[in-house]
């Protein structure tokens, strides 16, 4: 490959290279595939069968979106999601099929299936489209702008030069990327471990131990106590203020968390602040410092995780906020309590044959927790401390290769599929 610079490529509205499939199918009585978001991987275009689903399949029936209406989509056209852009999620399609609505179907005519995937993954195009959204909590884009975005266009062969670049390039990256979150993996697989021997066992295997009668517990020492959450702490909910009202956001100072903040072990800044005006009108309740806060709901891996709050802050619906009464707990032994107990509450949350994802106050007021002597839960969290570090840096390590793994490969494809790269 010869690095230099060449021509870029002639640009062409997206709706004179493709033309819309707009053909629809309603019910949820046939068969054939199904498709949704959750199918099509963010910013890689590879397709995840592990979700896939068939209406004639009675063992798991179709998402939400399979009915009442979906798209249809043949083999080789490309979808892309016009609902939150900003994911980049496009797919060349290997079947013929039906689609979520929120799934554009296009047929390529003047350009190859696999050359318009790499031009819908490209970050320009994602951004350019992701700015035309419309819709705060559903933000989706419409054909009518993005049909009218310019995109490179060269000469068929040159396209298919290209596709080969990437594909092989973006293999390779992307193994790579898998390596690190394998190692990723095996680090946070040990961090539980190490986390739930010392908070459910204690740090003196000498001790003699007793069932807890808690299955995610098993045996505790047995000089520890068993309570349940409800009768050490008070246990509630923070509130979300109008967002339109922009007298409870504008020039506000005191701090307001999202349930994205539990993904952090503390707590000790904000992204958005309310006014004292929201504070009183929304009846929010400030939070003081020292409390652990639990993700109640949440996208992918946040709904239960727990962190320690070290500042006082309101605090979004989808936080539960647990503040202490007296002593008897201590808030990062009980964070790591909870971090113990993740598998646990995320089962009670998604509620086995239910849809409803998300945590009462109630199950975590009747949550039993071991407490071990005051002394000894501050020696627990120091020894976790300790122990957590290396393996905390190694995942830092891992996590910034890849970022930049990922960085790379975007980088690659806004080069190629911009001509920026002679491929000889």
């Amino acid at each position: 490959m010869n690095d230099e610079v060449v021509r870029p490529f002639p640009l062409k509205r997206l709706k004179h290279v493709v033309s819309l499939r707009r053909s629809r199918m309603g019910g949820i009585g046939r068969s054939g595939p199904y498709v949704g978001l959750e199918n099509i991987e963010s910013r890689t275009g590879k397709f995840l069968a592990s979700a896939l689903t068939t209406d004639g399949d009675a063992r798991r029936p179709p998402p939400l979106g399979a009915a009442p209406l979906s798209n249809t989509f043949e083999r080789d056209d490309v979808l892309f999601g016009k609902l939150r852009p900003y994911l980049a999620k496009a797919w060349v399609a290997e079947f013929s099929g039906r689609c979520s609505t929120e799934l554009l179907v296009m047929e390529p005519a003047e350009i190859a299936p696999g050359f318009l995937r790499y031009v819908c993954l490209w970050s320009e195009f994602v951004d350019t489209v992701d700015a035309s959204t419309f819709g705060s909590k559903m933000p989706r884009a419409d054909w009518n702008f993005i049909g009218n975005v310019a995109v490179p266009v060269p000469e068929r062969s040159r396209q298919q030069a290209i596709c080969e670049y990437l594909d092989r390039e973006t293999a390779r990256l992307d193994a790579l990327v898998a390596e690190h979150r394998w190692l990723l993996d095996l680090l946070d697989e040990k961090r539980g471990a190490l986390v739930t021997g010392a908070v459910v066992r204690g740090l003196n295997p000498t001790v003699s131990f007793r069932d807890s009668g808690v299955p995610w517990i098993g045996e505790i020492p047995a000089h520890w106590e068993l309570w349940k959450l409800g009768h050490v702490a008070s246990i509630g909910k923070g509130s979300i203020p109008n967002r339109g009202r922009r007298e409870y956001w504008e020039d506000g100072d005191i701090p307001w968390l999202s349930s994205s903040v539990v993904n952090r072990d503390e707590i000790t800044g904000a992204e958005q602040y309310v006014t004292r005006r929201a504070v009183r009108e929304c009846h929010l309740l400030v939070v003081k410092r020292g409390a652990v806060l639990v993700a109640v709901t949440g996208q992918g891996k946040t709904r239960g995780r727990a962190a320690v709050l070290s500042m006082d802050a309101t605090v979004s619906s989808h936080i539960a906020f647990i503040s202490f009464r007296g002593s008897c707990l201590s808030p990062w032994y009980l964070k790591w309590t909870l971090a113990a107990a993740y598998d646990y509450l995320r089962s009670i949350s998604d509620d086995v044959g239910a849809t409803r994802g998300a945590l009462y106050c109630e199950e975590l007021a009747n949550l039993r927790v071991p407490v071990p002597p005051a002394a000894e839960q501050r020696e627990i969290v120091r020894s976790i401390a300790s122990r957590t570090r290396a393996i905390d840096e190694l995942a830092a390590e891992a996590e910034h290769t890849v970022a930049l793994l990922r960085e790379r490969r975007s980088a690659l494809i806004a080069a190629a599929v911009t001509g920026r790269i002679n491929l000889g």
